[in-house]
């Protein structure tokens, strides 16, 4: 997960009352199709991942042509405030819950109680310990190896890295941490100098690498666990010579790591799509239909640099100027993902 910020918010929050009174469970069209409510939970506003994670969903439940209404519960809060979204969501009457969870495992009980209701839950972004939920995540241990690895590798083995990681506690950050050390294991002449918690969120991060510029600390090339063009640009603000970054796959970066090269920029890209809100939907839909699924579905990154003829020519074929600076370039997940693009754009309710 990383913050990619759309030009309007799209998150609709759902007072407890109004989710009680919502109109739930499977219903016919008019040609017979069966029908099927979808919930969403989320509790991260004002982040352009999790916004773009609910587009997906909105739009892959409009392609999916059996899905009668969306409703989405969507605030900043923390597990006990998700687990009463949640048993909202459950006493609206849905048949399938897309749920980007706040704990690894706090949510357990409550994903039971759906479950056996017969409410398909599907885990998204980040995993959960419950054996009951469906759960579709990015490989959040090989995102943060695939880029510390590129890095430490630009750097010959040797220097001062700073680490710049997401919110303290959740599981998909715990996870990147998890595998940026296992791989700082191998390079023994790697230092990390500085580790900062950004809360994927662009003011923090602005804000962090000010600082660490302003110090005089000596920094030889940045780790961030998304929040990556916001540290070009306080290289740019302080006109300071570039030192490599590591980032994810949102426009800007993309476009950075396309167009700045020739000013020294030296950089990857590792693919971290929030779309897999989406994809979670689509898991779901299929179970309700009838269809055998795997319980844990884990999405491999791939990672894109400037320094390579390969790497290069994939950002410049994935930056998209007419996109929000902050909009994922990976707008579909292979084979789960059947909308236009267009219609994620759009965003439309259903």
């Amino acid at each position: 997960m990383s913050d990619r910020r759309w030009p309007k918010a799209i998150g609709l929050v759902l007072a407890a009352g109004l989710l009680l009174t919502a109109c739930g469970g499977s219903n016919k069209s008019a040609g017979g199709t069966k029908k099927y409510v979808v919930g969403i939970s989320n509790t991260l506003t004002g982040n352009g991942f999790r916004e773009e994670m609910i587009c997906s969903i909105k739009a892959q439940a409009k392609a999916s042509g059996v899905v009668s209404k969306v409703i989405v519960a969507n605030r900043n809060t923390d597990p006990s405030g998700q687990i009463a979204d949640m048993r909202n969501l459950i006493s609206a009457g849905v048949n399938v819950i897309v749920v980007n969870p706040s704990d690894r495992s706090a949510l357990d009980a409550v994903i039971k109680e759906a479950s056996d209701k017969g409410i398909v839950v599907v885990t998204v972004d980040q995993g959960v310990t419950s054996t009951q939920a469906y759960q579709l995540y990015n490989n959040q241990v090989k995102y943060a190896v695939l880029g510390a690895d590129w890095l430490f590798k630009q750097l010959g083995g040797k220097g001062n890295v700073v680490e710049m990681r997401g919110i303290n506690g959740v599981s998909a950050d715990a996870d990147r941490h998890t595998g940026f050390t296992q791989t700082l294991a191998n390079y023994p002449g790697i230092k990390v100098v500085k580790m900062t918690f950004t809360n994927w969120s662009l003011d923090p991060a602005a804000q962090q690498i000010k600082d660490i510029l302003g110090s005089g600390l000596k920094v030889d090339g940045i780790w961030t666990s998304g929040i990556d063009s916001t540290v070009v640009d306080g290289y740019v603000t302080a006109k300071k010579p570039f030192v490599p970054v590591i980032g994810a796959d949102n426009n800007a970066f993309i476009g950075q790591l396309a167009n700045l090269k020739t000013q020294g920029l030296a950089g990857a890209a590792v693919t971290n799509p929030p779309t897999v809100g989406g994809a979670g939907l689509a898991l779901g839909l299929d179970v309700l239909q009838g269809k055998t699924e795997p319980h844990l579905v884990n999405l491999d990154p791939v990672i894109w640099d400037n320094q390579s003829s390969t790497g290069l020519s994939e950002l410049q074929n994935h930056y998209d100027s007419k996109l929000d600076a902050y909009y994922s370039v990976s707008y579909q997940v292979a084979p789960w993902t059947t909308y236009t693009k267009e219609q994620l754009l759009a965003c439309a309710d259903v």
